[in-house]
């Protein structure tokens, strides 16, 4: 759980867990289920495309101001702050490489992935975290977000063409939530965290911070539903008004209200359930604070063993959804066990203790 001091807030780690469980469904559903089971599967794989990675990257820029504003109240100056982002920015895309490398050895090692672009998120964005404190470069950070997502949108065509003729920089920079655009999102989430932040250390209403958001949530949705039901066609909640770049999606205009409209009603219910009305829900929690590792473990778990090495296959409902509730339970377990085994394993590859343990007799010698 979140200790003193650390920036930590418990409503904040149920909502990534809801975002892990949303990716734990969108996995199974694209590697258990049959094709057979027709629009029932794509559209289970789409809403859970739209709503897990969106959350996660949306949560990386929300959560920078409050974790820069804990590392310098326990007297950690900038620059540390910035390095040590830095390294856990190049840790988790050296991650997201490793998972390349496991669960799908026929890409590229060195192709992109969301892990490496909440890496270069936190890597980019942290050195201007302190600018957030002053309102008018909030505004900024928001202004550069649409800049971001409407220069990508405007240069979809050009890209469309182009990459073919350049696969090294198709596989490294435009696959799985590429930066450009899902920066957007960050950029978004670091102004809205500053917001928060600020009504925290000035014992503002953040009550009424959230009422707004999900008021702006519900707007969102209910400008989404008509132009959702006004294409004129039947090719609705799937991708075919979305950007398709280097077989890889990113949301179209219509649907951004759609991801919005989520991030923005389902984060202020999580802060009412979890802050106001007590419910802590301490299995969301533990998923949420453990999410990297479980994000890694799951893939592994539900591609590499279920699926390939198995056979697994699902042709009926009942059994995935069995299937699912009991990977949803093994994952919590192995959340419950994974800071023990983080702090032994660390403890055990400091300097001092391999240097330790390489003085110790063996009592196998005469």
């Amino acid at each position: 759980m979140a200790g003193p001091g650390s920036g930590r807030q418990l409503f904040l780690d149920a909502f990534r867990g809801f975002a892990l469980i949303a990716m734990v469904l969108n996995h199974t559903a694209r590697w258990w289920l049959e094709r057979s089971m027709g629009w029932t599967r794509y559209h289970l794989v789409y809403v859970t495309m739209t709503v897990a990675a969106p959350i996660f990257l949306f949560l990386v820029g929300f959560c920078l101001p409050l974790s820069y504003r804990a590392s310098r109240a326990r007297g950690l100056g900038y620059g540390r702050v910035v390095w040590r982002a830095l390294r856990r920015g190049a840790g988790l895309v050296v991650v997201g490489w490793a998972l390349t490398f496991l669960v799908f050895p026929a890409e590229p090692v060195f192709s992109g992935g969301v892990l490496q672009t909440i890496g270069l998120s936190i890597a980019l964005l942290t050195p201007l975290v302190p600018l957030g404190r002053h309102p008018a470069w909030r505004g900024l950070g928001l202004a550069a977000g649409l800049a971001v997502y409407a220069t990508f949108a405007l240069a979809h065509p050009a890209l469309t063409a182009w990459l073919p003729r350049h696969p090294v920089v198709a596989e490294v920079w435009f696959t799985d939530f590429p930066l450009w655009p899902w920066f957007a999102i960050v950029l978004l989430g670091g102004a809205l965290g500053w917001a928060w932040a600020d009504l925290g250390e000035r014992g503002g209403d953040r009550t009424r911070y959230v009422t707004r958001m999900a008021a702006a949530g519900v707007l969102c949705l209910a400008a989404f539903l008509p132009l959702e039901l006004a294409r004129g066609d039947a090719w609705r909640l799937t991708s075919r008004h979305d950007f398709i770049l280097n077989q890889h999606w990113s949301p179209g205009g219509v649907t951004v209200l759609w991801v919005f409209g989520v991030i923005f009603t389902a984060l202020p219910a999580t802060y009412y359930l979890v802050e106001l009305r007590g419910l802590h829900a301490r299995w969301l929690v533990v998923l949420g604070q453990n999410a990297l590792a479980l994000y890694v473990v799951h893939q592994v778990f539900v591609l590499t063993i279920v699926r390939q090495h198995l056979g697994v296959w699902f042709e009926s409902w009942w059994p995935y959804v069995v299937a699912n509730a009991a990977l949803l339970a093994l994952l919590v377990g192995l959340g419950r066990l994974w800071p023990e085994f983080k702090r032994r394993a660390t403890s055990a590859l400091r300097p001092a203790a391999l240097l330790r343990a390489m003085r110790t007799p063996s009592g196998g010698g005469p």
